[in-house]
């Protein structure tokens, strides 16, 4: 049997194939910029979608952005540090597209266009810096580091949400020095500690003593009970010494025949 394709059957094939080639499905987290003859069509923040996108062929072009959050490692940067030390330091950057038609229409590749702004921030926020702060206030680094690029990518429709530095490689040398820093602040707290041992010792013995000259019968009473202490213990020979007081009359005693 042969089939006969008459003019009016291919212009309804070729209308059909038109018409499933302008349909388009965008996901609940895709939204679309479209141009028809070069012109966005919409003046929704938010562009088209989700749902069911009907395009007129030849003349609508689309364009996808997704809504979801970016995860951006920012490559490794050498940097010279406030105080002159030369690191090594990445990042991680999270931002998202919070309008399509800004995100396509103002800048060429938002993507690329976010990393270059975050290297470039990075080396200038912490050229700007102490090594010791960016070791010890990371959190601070990080929240003027988002700020900054957060401000220069705003006019793309880009929210940067997070920046966190990731890593900071130090040279081998400086390792050594920080290490010998904390080992000497380590020794000094250590001889701040016993100093202050040995000063609070003096002062109970200074504190004791003046009690003893108050009251001189609490030497007495310490004298018996180290008696009782060295009684407890097995010991063939005691020596232990006698108060002054006993002994004072019979110092003075006369001697015979006087």
């Amino acid at each position: 049997m042969t089939m006969v394709f008459t003019p009016i059957g291919i212009l309804l094939v070729v209308i059909v194939i038109l018409l499933l080639n302008g349909v388009r499905i965008l996901r609940e987290y895709e939204r679309a910029v479209i141009f028809r003859l070069g012109r966005v069509t919409t003046a929704l923040i938010g562009g088209r979608g989700p749902g069911l996108i009907i395009l007129l062929p030849f003349i609508d072009k689309m364009v996808k952005v997704s809504l979801r959050t970016v995860t951006m490692d920012v490559p490794s940067q050498d940097v010279i540090t406030r105080d002159n030390v030369t690191v090594k330091v990445n990042a991680i950057v999270y931002f998202r597209v919070v309008d399509p038609q800004r995100a396509i229409l103002e800048v060429e590749d938002y993507l690329y266009a976010t990393s270059q702004i975050a290297q470039t921030t990075l080396r200038s926020v912490l050229g700007q810096s102490q090594l010791d702060d960016l070791l010890a206030k990371r959190e601070e680094v990080n929240g003027v580091l988002q700020r900054i690029i957060d401000q220069q990518t705003e006019p793309w429709g880009i929210k940067v949400s997070t920046v966190e530095v990731k890593n900071v490689d130090l040279p081998q040398e400086m390792i050594r020095a920080i290490a010998k820093q904390a080992e000497a602040e380590r020794e000094r707290r250590a001889k701040v500690i016993h100093a202050l041992g040995e000063f609070e010792a003096a002062q109970k013995l200074s504190d004791a003593a003046d009690i003893v000259s108050v009251n001189p019968t609490t030497l007495q009473l310490r004298f018996l009970q180290t008696l009782t202490e060295i009684s407890a213990e097995k010991n063939s020979t005691i020596i232990f010494p006698v108060p002054i007081d006993l002994l004072t009359p019979l110092l003075k005693r006369p001697a015979p025949g006087s």
